[in-house]
């Protein structure tokens, strides 16, 4: 079983990549691009989960929280970092454990939707409305980046290692 120490941050080219995957969804969460169908695809999950399946739960969390900072501010919403916080640890956590990254993904966003919905029900006040679609518009791209960060992942962990 693996610990939740940061795995495979040792060298340089290791530390520039985490620091990069730590910086990255904050740049990522700024484009946000709406759909034909009413939702937007988000694209700051992408880091989070490379960041998750490459240096572990807490590189998933940490990746989550420090990604989160300029959404937050944008937002007004100080409870996404700990929301992407959780979403990262959870995904790195199951992928660590054996469970499919894509699965992963999926399955740690599951864990993150209460916190989701609590907060932006209870603190923020956003009507169930807004939520719900918040909600569809998080689950797919979570699929889509969840999916794109595991085809990714060995290409980063060859870069990182040579």
């Amino acid at each position: 079983m693996k610990s939740l120490v940061l795995e495979n941050i040792g060298d340089s080219r290791r530390a520039a990549c985490f620091t990069f995957l730590l910086i990255a969804p904050n740049i990522l969460g700024a484009i946000n691009l709406p759909t034909v169908w009413g939702f937007k695809i988000h694209f700051f999950q992408l880091a989070v989960f490379l960041a998750a399946f490459t240096f572990g739960p807490l590189g998933g969390l940490f990746s989550g929280l420090a990604g989160s900072v300029y959404t937050a501010f944008l937002l007004q919403n100080p409870f996404i970092p700990a929301g992407n916080a959780i979403l990262g640890f959870s995904a790195g956590w199951m992928a660590a454990r054996g469970i499919h990254p894509v699965s992963a993904a999926a399955l740690a966003f599951l864990v993150q939707l209460p916190w989701l919905v609590s907060t932006d029900y209870f603190f923020m006040g956003l009507s169930p409305d807004y939520i719900s679609a918040l909600a569809v518009s998080l689950a797919l791209s979570n699929l889509a980046w969840g999916t794109a960060a595991w085809s990714l992942t060995g290409s980063v962990r060859r870069m990182i290692s040579t």
